[in-house]
C-alpha cells in the first residue's frame, strides 16, 4: 500500500493513505462501540501506515505531513469511525504543538518528535480534564517530585507509551505552580483505571489514569506556570489543537450527512425532505468553514489572547454546527435512522462529545466578551 499511495513528487498522499485506511477503520467501529472497547485494531492500523508519525518532518524519520494534511486525515478517518479519528487527534495535536514550539520558539522538543518517529509512541493527552487549573498534587522530593494523581478523559490511554500532563506545586515562593511532564505508562505507579462507559465515543479508550505517588526527576519538567492563569503555551495549544479535534466532529458530521444522502436520495424529493435536506447542508456548511477557518489561523496565526479567541470561537460554532448536521441527517434519514444498522444514531451519539472540550460554550462566551470589552482574561 505504502507504494502505492505516493505521488509523482515522491511524498505520501497522506489524505488518499486516510481514505483508504477508512473501509478498514468502518468495518470494526460498531463492533467496537457495542461493546465498550478500545479502538486498538485500528490503532495498529494506524501505526502499520505510519500514521502516528506523519507529521513529524522527514528529517526526523517522520512523514512530513503539512499541519492542514493533518486535520485533512483525522476528518476522513472520522467518516469511518469517530472515536479512531478523536483518539488519533489526541496524539496528534501534541505532537504538533511539539513541532510548532520547535520551528517557532526554538523548543526542545526535537527529542521528543524523534522519538515518536523512532518508536511509533503514541502520546497520551490529560488537558481536558486539567486544563488552566490542572489537577493533582506534585510534591518536591530529593532529585525531582513526586505525582500523586487521577487523570480522566486520556484517550488512547490502552494503546499509550507517554502520558503528557501536569499536577500543582505548592511552591513556597511562587504560589500555585503547574508542572508539565511526561510520564512512562510503564512507569511505577501509573495504572489504567476502566472507567470509560459513556454515551459516544466508546472506542476512544479514554479512561482515567492514576498516578499513586510516581517519580517525576527535575529533568523531565517541560514547564512551569501559574495555577488558572493563561499563560504562552495555553495560547498555542488552544490555537494548534482544536482544529485537529475538532476536525474529527467534521468528518462525523459528513459521515453522516453521506448516508443520509444516500439513503434520501431512494425517497423522492416531496418537500419537507428538500428542506430538511437544505438545513443540513447548511449546518455542514457552518462546521466547514468555521474549521477550515481554525485550521488558518493555526497556520498563519500568532499564539496569544486573539488568536485563542478565533479558535474558541470556531471550536463553538464547529461542535453546534456539527451537531446540527447529524440531527438533520437523522431527520432526512426518517425512522430508519434510529436503527444502529444505518450508523447514524452511533454519529448521533458521537458527535455530542464535542459539546464538553474546553473551552465549553459558555466559559468561551465569557472568555470572548472580556475580550471584546478590554477586560482581563484572567478575571
Amino acid at each position: 500500500m505504502a507504494q502505492a499511495l505516493r505521488m509523482k513528487s515522491g511524498t505520501i498522499d497522506w489524505l488518499t493513505r486516510a481514505e483508504a485506511a477508512t473501509v478498514g477503520l468502518a468495518a470494526s467501529a460498531a463492533r467496537h462501540d457495542a461493546h465498550d472497547s478500545f479502538v486498538a485494531d485500528s490503532f495498529d492500523l494506524l501505526k502499520r501506515e505510519g500514521f502516528l508519525k506523519a507529521h513529524v518532518p522527514a528529517e526526523f524519520g517522520g512523514g512530513d505531513a503539512s499541519y492542514a494534511e493533518l486535520c485533512g486525515m483525522v476528518r476522513r478517518l472520522a467518516a469511518g469511525c469517530g472515536s479512531t479519528a478523536l483518539a488519533y487527534a489526541m496524539h496528534s495535536h501534541l505532537v504538533a504543538v511539539a513541532l510548532w514550539r520547535w520551528k517557532n520558539q526554538g523548543a526542545p522538543t526535537d527529542g521528543l518528535l524523534k522519538r515518536v518517529a523512532a518508536e511509533d509512541l503514541v502520546l497520551i493527552s490529560s488537558g481536558g480534564s486539567d486544563w488552566l487549573k490542572s489537577a493533582g498534587e506534585a510534591v518536591k522530593v530529593e532529585g525531582g517530585f513526586r505525582i500523586t494523581a487521577r487523570k480522566a478523559f486520556s484517550s488512547g490511554a490502552p494503546a499509550g507509551d507517554l502520558l503528557m500532563t501536569s499536577a500543582v506545586h505548592e511552591d513556597p515562593a511562587e504560589g500555585p505552580t503547574v508542572l508539565h511532564f511526561a510520564v512512562p505508562f510503564k512507569a511505577e505507579g501509573v495504572r489504567i483505571l476502566d472507567t470509560w462507559r459513556v454515551m459516544g465515543m466508546r472506542g476512544t479508550g479514554s479512561h482515567d489514569v492514576e498516578l499513586n505517588s510516581v517519580f517525576v526527576p527535575d529533568a523531565a519538567i517541560s514547564g512551569r506556570r501559574p495555577q488558572g492563569k493563561w499563560h504562552p503555551l495555553f495560547h498555542a495549544i488552544s490555537m494548534l489543537a482544536f482544529p485537529i479535534i475538532y476536525s474529527a466532529y467534521l468528518g462525523v458530521a459528513e459521515g453522516a450527512r453521506d448516508r443520509a444522502l444516500a439513503f434520501a436520495r431512494r425517497k423522492g424529493g416531496d418537500e419537507g425532505l428538500l428542506q430538511v435536506v437544505g438545513e443540513m447542508e447548511n449546518a455542514f456548511a457552518m462546521a466547514r468553514m468555521s474549521v477550515d477557518d481554525m485550521i488558518r489561523n493555526a497556520e498563519t496565526g500568532t499564539p496569544g489572547p486573539d488568536a485563542t479567541n478565533r479558535a474558541m470561537s470556531g471550536r463553538t460554532l464547529a461542535g453546534q454546527a456539527c451537531i446540527r448536521t447529524v440531527e438533520k441527517a437523522m431527520e432526512a434519514a426518517g425512522g430508519p435512522a434510529f436503527y444502529r444498522e444505518l450508523g447514524l444514531e452511533r454519529a448521533f451519539r458521537d458527535v455530542q462529545a464535542a459539546r464538553f472540550h474546553p473551552l465549553q460554550e459558555k466559559p468561551q462566551l465569557r472568555y470572548s466578551a472580556r475580550l471584546a470589552l478590554g477586560l482581563d482574561i484572567d478575571g
